[in-house]
């Protein structure tokens, strides 16, 4: 018994030690910072000049759009990869053929999708 509680108390151990190492880390940047709030440190930040105007500023969502869209098929990538040598795989060659196509069909519909809402045009 004492043989299976083991892993279970390693991996506790380890996340323990990794909590605490995160208090302290914390604890340690409370306690060194120097704390003089000033005016010019209450300002907004705007790269080095001074902030002019108000605070909210429009931004286009197309860009986080775009963005989204590359993640989604970024994780297609890193999909593709183990597909591919799963697929090489003596038995397995139809069966992850066909998951696959419903996965990049997914994948398609989502495209057609954001193509027919007009969120690909970059105007």
């Amino acid at each position: 018994m004492p043989d299976y509680f083991h892993g279970y108390a390693v991996v506790g151990l380890v996340a323990v030690v990794g909590v605490l190492f995160v208090c302290v880390a914390f604890a340690a940047g409370r306690l060194l910072r120097p704390v003089v709030p000033t005016p010019e440190k209450m300002l907004t930040y705007e790269c080095g000049v001074d902030p002019v105007g108000e605070g909210w500023a429009h931004t286009q969502i197309r860009y986080y759009v775009y963005a989204f869209l590359y993640v989604i098929f970024a994780v297609d990538a890193v999909f593709l990869f183990p597909w591919s040598t799963v697929f090489a795989a003596p038995g397995y060659g139809g069966t992850t053929l066909a998951e696959m196509f419903v996965f990049l069909g997914f994948l398609a519909v989502g495209l057609l999708y954001a193509y027919k809402k007009g969120v690909l045009e970059w105007t």
